[in-house]
């Protein structure tokens, strides 16, 4: 049975790339420290969940989550381009993608099959200096990656 825990906090940012983020359309998702919710509420929501419809199936009808109803509470802006990317499904394709992005790649002990480990992103952010816009824009990157595991 699925249950409402997450126990790992998402990561703080440098003050300096704060402009960024606002500029990206997450800084109000780097505001959130750790959604306190309430967790009977959550499980017994689960419970109801159906995924061959993806609504709730609750005494008084169906109910489902809209992307509007996410955009309210997480503050973010639904306008604009949409924010996707394609599935990495080799470790040559990510690590290219990676050299892309962030200037470096993960070696095959920092990824499971393709995809990688938190603890390369995270050393990664913490291990940037941010003396230039190229640098602030990786540090930028990784927060947005590691902000969008924590939302999952």
């Amino acid at each position: 049975m699925l249950t409402c825990n997450h126990p790992v906090p998402p990561d703080r940012y440098n003050d300096r790339v704060e402009e960024h983020l606002q500029i990206t359309g997450f800084y109000h998702v780097s505001q959130i420290v750790i959604v306190q919710c309430q967790k009977a509420l959550v499980n017994a929501l689960i419970e109801r969940w159906h995924p061959d419809t993806h609504t709730f199936h609750l005494p008084i009808g169906e109910c489902s989550v809209t992307l509007e109803d996410v955009a309210l509470i997480l503050g973010l802006p639904t306008d604009g381009l949409l924010v996707t990317g394609m599935t990495m499904s080799s470790f040559e394709a990510m690590e290219a993608e990676c050299l892309l992005q962030f200037g470096v790649a993960p070696r095959r002990e920092d990824c499971r099959s393709s995809c990688i480990k938190l603890t390369w992103l995270r050393n990664l952010k913490e291990n940037l200096e941010l003396n230039d816009e190229i640098s602030i824009q990786r540090y930028v990157r990784c927060h947005i990656m590691l902000l969008k595991l924590f939302m999952y």
